[in-house]
């Protein structure tokens, strides 16, 4: 399955890495990345694959809510497809 992660909150050292290294505990495959600074906001879009047989949407953004509380960002986790569905009248 393809995902579309984005991430914001106050930019702070660590959000990258703590972001990318759960994912890589969820074999959760990197496919592009790109992030920005607005000021003192940082944003990030990810694009990344996972095997939906072995793992949900639903489980991977449970997984993620440690690494909000931590890093103190949000982090939303949607369907490419589904992305693409929303975006695309």
């Amino acid at each position: 399955m393809k995902i579309i992660l984005t991430v914001t909150g106050l930019d702070h050292e660590g959000i990258i890495g703590s972001v990318t290294s759960r994912l890589a505990e969820y074999k959760v495959n990197i496919e592009n990345v790109s992030q920005t600074l607005m000021g003192d906001y940082f944003t990030m879009i990810l694009q990344g694959s996972f095997d939906d047989s072995a793992l949900s949407i639903a489980d991977l953004q449970g997984a993620m809510a440690s690494v909000e509380e931590q890093q103190r960002v949000q982090i939303r986790i949607q369907s490419e497809a589904l992305f693409r569905a929303m975006h695309t009248l």
